[in-house]
């Protein structure tokens, strides 16, 4: 697992590539804790939306083995009116939440400034 300061140096980088970038985390699935987080946004309540996103991924892996599928989950996009939420699997424990603009953001350079910046935190 990554250490707090190398995560908060990947968000870094992935804020500086993003317009309209609002906060990121990495969150640990199993308790909801935030061990890392940036924030453009003091107002963006990311310890709450860290614990229940991280809910959000235990029923999909839930439900991933209901179904008796084969795969593993990689990534959850959640379109709101004004925002993009992204959340990417870090290895099997962890994921990485992230909260964008909409108006001012674009789904490829999210998602590919995500995937570039957080390849060695699992």
């Amino acid at each position: 697992m990554a250490s707090e300061k190398e995560a908060v140096e990947a968000f870094e980088k992935i804020k500086a590539e993003i317009p309209g970038f609002i906060a990121a985390s990495l969150v640990d699935l199993d308790s909801g804790m935030t061990l890392a987080v940036t924030s453009a946004r003091p107002d963006f309540d990311l310890a709450a939306a860290s614990a229940f996103n991280s809910e959000i991924v235990k029923q999909k892996v839930k439900t991933i083995e209901a179904l008796g599928l084969k795969s593993n989950l990689e990534d959850i996009l959640l379109t709101l009116s004004d925002q993009l939420h992204i959340i990417k699997m870090v290895g099997s424990g962890s994921f990485i939440y992230l909260a964008a603009e909409r108006a001012t953001s674009n789904l490829a350079i999210i998602r590919s400034s995500v995937t570039k910046h957080t390849a060695g935190l699992s």
